[in-house]
């Protein structure tokens, strides 16, 4: 780091450091989206493909990162779900309007173990366990009543002092990262960006032109 300009060795802004992996950049990035975004820093986009390649993006939130990747959970009944049941190719997007900052993740996903399923599941608060049993997600709903009596039905199967299991449809993906890119914000539209591909299991690293 060349402290007296506040530069890194490539001439990028300091925040993005002189790190070899994108996992250890991502996290200081995250962390600090967590001090200045007012809500959900872990909300993210993510983009998928079905079988027509027909692509779709919607919003989920992120629950775990580690070396091996990014976690996500959901019903995999969903629309997300089969898509990626039938192309595991998937694409993440972080925006963090408070540092002008965002990452950009490329990889494959693949299905977590149940044992970590289960341990997220059994953390999450009684109304998300129940919704995930009262909900057919992506399904077409004929009217709001009608969940809400399921809802209802599965609060008397499941009481609230009593354990209420994963749903065997509902648990969480990983996506093992095979580029990541970081994306600042500088006026007048000349942006820095830092692209990490995984090459031999190794990590290079590439200058983008904004």
């Amino acid at each position: 780091m060349n402290q007296k300009n506040g530069k890194n060795s490539l001439g990028l802004d300091k925040c993005f450091e002189d790190l070899n992996n994108p996992i250890d950049l991502f996290k200081k990035w995250y962390s600090k989206a967590k001090e200045t975004e007012i809500n959900d820093p872990n909300a993210l986009a993510l983009a998928t493909s079905d079988k027509n390649n027909q692509p779709s993006v919607r919003m989920v939130l992120l629950k775990d990162i580690s070396e091996k990747g990014f976690v996500f959970y959901t019903n995999f009944n969903s629309k997300k779900g089969s898509d990626l049941k039938s192309n595991n190719k998937a694409s993440m997007c972080f925006h963090w309007k408070s540092l002008r900052r965002q990452i950009r993740i490329i990889g494959e996903v693949k299905k977590i173990s149940d044992e970590e399923a289960d341990n997220y599941f059994n953390s999450r608060p009684y109304k998300n366990r129940i919704g995930a049993w009262a909900s057919d997600q992506s399904q077409v709903l004929e009217k709001r009543e009608l969940f809400n009596m399921k809802i209802e039905e599965f609060q008397k199967k499941y009481p609230e002092n009593k354990k209420v299991p994963r749903p065997h449809y509902w648990s969480g993906w990983r996506l093992s990262p095979s580029e990541i890119e970081f994306w600042l914000e500088i006026e007048g539209r000349v942006h820095e960006r830092l692209n990490y591909k995984s090459f031999s299991g190794k990590w290079l690293k590439e200058l983008l032109y904004p």
